[in-house]
């Protein structure tokens, strides 16, 4: 599988930071040709000069259905697509408004499925979605976020059959540092999460940005992988 992505094109949505980033990188360096995508201009051509070599972008928003056709219909046929990007609102059950929750899921679920929809992807190709621990191991104020994941899980198992023979999957994160769901909170609050997280991992530690994306490479290179959820959580979900 070493040069399984050579002269491939991958196209990740979200590909201008965390873990979208990582995975664009590392699909470069394995010889693929790559496209990001995300809504901010700015933010892509920072990534693509950060990234370096022949890395190509486009301002997409997957919450806009003409701008996900308008998307494909630009790049054509392509071999491999991965959306780790989404933005997400969370709130107590009682206090979080409505249309916080439906942003959500729109985010999260119906973007990736406008994707899924009108990417046209090679037969011998793929889709990895991104869901995340919550779906199975909720806990306080979750009900959105990890109802949102279990529907994505859901999505990649059925896709995986109405779309073969493109192979689909889900990555499941656990806890992951370096992406954006965490830059709100305060660095030392944020580091105090990250180490009392890590004390009760069996890996000793949370996730990185590069642990994804080498799941992700591993995903797209296997053609024998299909209708999984693959967790990469440092075991979170046995802690």
């Amino acid at each position: 599988m070493k040069h399984a992505l050579k002269d491939k094109t991958v196209v990740v949505i979200g590909g201008s930071s965390g873990m979208g980033l990582a995975v664009a990188k590392k699909s470069l360096l394995s010889g693929a040709r790559v496209v990001i995508a995300s809504r901010s201009r700015d933010k892509l051509k920072a990534a693509a000069a950060q990234i370096g070599g022949d890395v190509h972008w486009q301002v997409a928003d997957t919450t806009d259905e003409a701008s996900v056709s308008d998307l494909f219909e630009r790049l054509g046929a392509v071999d491999h697509l991965v959306i780790p990007g989404s933005s997400v609102k969370t709130g107590t059950l009682r206090d979080m408004p409505l249309a916080e929750g439906l942003y959500t899921m729109q985010s999260k679920f119906w973007g990736p499925y406008l994707c899924a929809k009108y990417a046209r992807i090679n037969p011998e190709g793929s889709i990895t979605l991104f869901s995340g621990i919550l779906s199975r191991r909720p806990g306080r104020n979750d009900t959105v976020l990890a109802s949102v994941n279990a529907a994505v899980e859901a999505m990649g198992r059925a896709l995986a059959k109405d779309l073969a023979p493109v192979r689909v999957n889900v990555i499941s994160p656990g806890m992951t540092a370096g992406t954006g769901a965490y830059l709100k909170m305060p660095e030392s609050a944020r580091e105090e999460m990250f180490t009392a997280i890590a004390r009760r991992l069996p890996a000793g530690r949370v996730g990185r940005p590069e642990d994804i994306a080498d799941a992700a490479l591993m995903l797209m290179a296997n053609g024998f992988i299909t209708g999984i959820v693959l967790d990469v959580d440092g075991g979170g979900l046995i802690a």
